[in-house]
């Protein structure tokens, strides 16, 4: 994994949505494309598909006069991805967590049915903290988890794993519910969920290296 321990101090400030080059200014996600050394993009491989998503989506999010505050954790995103699928479920579950009990109904019912089938999916490997905290945020919306569970009751079981577009799709609803939301600080819960969902993956992906390590030491 690539490891930066600084941010130039000359580069743009972060602004929403995409652009054409850093003339034109830089999103959280191209940014990071031009410190990983890729060609400029707001969609760079150096990050897990997902965790991107839900970076775009609070970047984007986000008032002009707090954007700045992601640049500081723009350095912990490259190189930060996986083989395995795991970790878009993980930034998935983190943001709908995050997004529910603030998000409008419509919303709502959108990030618990999303939440189900993410812990669904998960099982044995969901960590422990996200269990509680999912269990918790469903238990707090009932009127929503009525609705998906009634939903589920009415489409055919899918034996398939859930598409990564479907778990960016979570993301970007969990950060728009979030932006929107009629909350008095919606800026700080934004950062501090691509906050969290960057030390989740982090932890996720700092096991198997271990293990690796351990094995080789065997």
């Amino acid at each position: 994994m690539l490891s930066f321990t600084h941010v130039p101090s000359l580069m743009p400030h972060l602004a929403a949505g995409a652009h054409r080059s850093p003339r034109r200014g830089a999103c959280f996600m191209e940014f990071a494309s031009y410190l990983a050394g890729e060609r400029w993009s707001d969609h760079p491989d150096c990050t897990d598909p997902v965790l991107a998503a839900l970076a775009r989506g609070v970047n984007d999010g986000l008032s002009d006069a707090r954007r700045d505050e992601l640049v500081v954790h723009i350095p912990r995103v490259i190189g930060l991805r996986a083989d395995d699928r795991i970790v878009g479920l993980i930034v998935a579950l983190r943001a709908a967590i995050s997004a529910l009990p603030v998000a409008s109904m419509d919303r709502q019912r959108s990030l618990a049915l999303g939440i189900q089938g993410v812990r669904r999916e998960l099982g044995h490997d969901i960590p422990a903290d996200l269990d509680e905290l999912s269990q918790l945020a469903l238990a707090a919306v009932p009127d929503a988890v009525a609705w998906a569970n009634a939903y589920l009751a009415t489409v055919r079981p899918v034996s398939h794993p859930l598409h990564a577009s479907a778990t960016q799709a979570i993301t970007r609803i969990a950060a728009t519910g979030i932006a929107e939301a009629c909350i008095d600080d919606p800026d700080s819960l934004l950062i501090a969920t691509l906050e969290l969902a960057i030390a989740d993956v982090e932890a996720h992906v700092a096991v198997p290296a271990a293990q690796e390590r351990h094995l080789v030491r065997a």
